[in-house]
């Protein structure tokens, strides 16, 4: 089997900020990364190629045959069988440009290079392809249906708790060493799955689809509508819908989230909430870092979060808002529509020190037993010097 190349291309920009501090390939929708996603469909080692300043958090990619792919491509059993069968040094591409090509590297290129490694090209009909961070909740459900066909297949679910409510078992997979008791799981909706070590406390009300990710934990009482994923090492509580949580972040009480994309080490304080729906009910415009402008994004938008953000307690969250990357997120009434990355505050905010930042960052990871890698630092003063409004 021919490994692969998920690689980023400038519109990776459009979905800042959460691929600020990571590549595309690394976006989790349903159970898996896009990188875990091309992994089990097709057994193959996959390597990850973006922007210079982020190219270290991944595996050196030695020379050799590739299968090139677009990361923000959402793969398909068919789509998949397409792309392998492509013949060498060959391309397919649609309207929005190159999906996959075959060939050789003996170098890394560069993000830009890519399409130049390939001349004989042939389209296809337009791909889905992951373009705008609300792409991320509003196609998790389609994430979850996939993801959970291709992990459950030809496998036994742990047995459920007796004491737990299931309305479609066949629609539930519990895997090894999740505890999950005194709670209702309803899989009429859609599928569910509690990955391995998680936990779910008393009282939770569980409509699918959703998905609570390895080691990760619901908080008693807590009430999920589908289409969520709470990722791995992540907490959830109070009322969560149509949302995704990367991995290790924190919504830990009551409060609402809803329609929105969390990413990784942030945590919401205690009654925190979000709108995700204008009063007028109209169009909810987003603010997008690449346009520099606000851009619609359907009626229905909450919140996009970058990485290592904390909210205060009873933080109300603007309907259609970004928060950037590392913001301490503090002050007076509703939160401004864009808080900008190392934000202290808002309203009269100031900046975050950078220093202070990572010392906080670092405190934040040791009450999950990690620490901040030498890497994650660089990668965060990048974003501090070059990402400064």
């Amino acid at each position: 089997m021919m490994n692969i190349i998920l690689f980023d291309t400038n519109e990776r920009n459009k979905l800042f900020p959460i691929t600020l501090t990571r590549a595309v390939a690394d976006i989790r929708m349903g159970i898996f990364t896009i990188k875990e996603r091309w992994e089990k469909l097709t057994g193959s080692a996959v390597f990850v190629l973006t922007d210079v300043y982020l190219q270290n958090l991944y595996e050196t990619i030695p020379a050799g045959d590739y299968l090139f792919v677009d990361a923000r491509v959402m793969p398909n059993s068919a789509l998949v069988s397409m792309l392998l069968a492509l013949p060498f040094n060959q391309i397919i591409k649609d309207d929005a440009g190159l999906i996959s090509g075959k060939t050789t590297i003996q170098a890394l290129p560069s993000i830009s290079e890519v399409s130049s490694l390939f001349k004989n090209a042939f389209s296809t009909e337009p791909v889905q392809r992951i373009t705008f961070p609300q792409d991320i909740f509003k196609w998790n459900k389609e994430a979850i249906q996939f993801d959970y066909k291709l992990v459950t297949q030809n496998r036994t679910s742990s047995q459920i708790n007796a004491t737990v409510q299931v309305a479609e078992p066949s629609q539930v997979f519990i895997e090894e060493g999740a505890v999950v008791s005194f709670s209702i799981l309803n899989a009429l909706t859609g599928p569910i799955y509690i990955g391995k070590n998680a936990t779910v406390m008393e009282g939770c009300l569980i409509r699918g689809p959703f998905v609570l990710g390895e080691g990760a934990t619901l908080k008693m009482g807590t009430k999920i509508y589908g289409a969520t994923t709470v990722g791995p090492y992540c907490t959830g509580g109070g009322e969560i819908k149509n949302s995704v949580m990367m991995r290790y972040s924190n919504k830990g009480h009551d409060g609402y989230l809803g329609d929105s994309v969390v990413g990784e080490w942030c945590n919401m304080g205690a009654g925190t909430s979000n709108s995700n729906v204008k009063n007028t009910a109209g169009q909810v415009s987003l603010w997008n870092y690449s346009t520099e402008n606000f851009l619609p994004a359907g009626n229905k938008c909450g919140v996009i979060i970058g990485d290592y953000s904390r909210m205060a307690i009873n933080s109300s969250i603007n309907t259609g808002t970004v928060i950037g990357v590392c913001c301490n997120v503090f002050g007076q009434g509703l939160t401004p529509k864009f808080v900008p990355d190392f934000s202290w505050g808002f309203g009269d905010a100031a900046r975050y020190d950078f220093e202070k930042a990572i010392k906080d960052i670092g405190n934040w990871k040791k009450m999950k037993n990690k620490d901040v890698s030498e890497t994650e630092t660089q990668v965060l003063k990048h974003i501090f010097e070059h990402h400064n409004d």
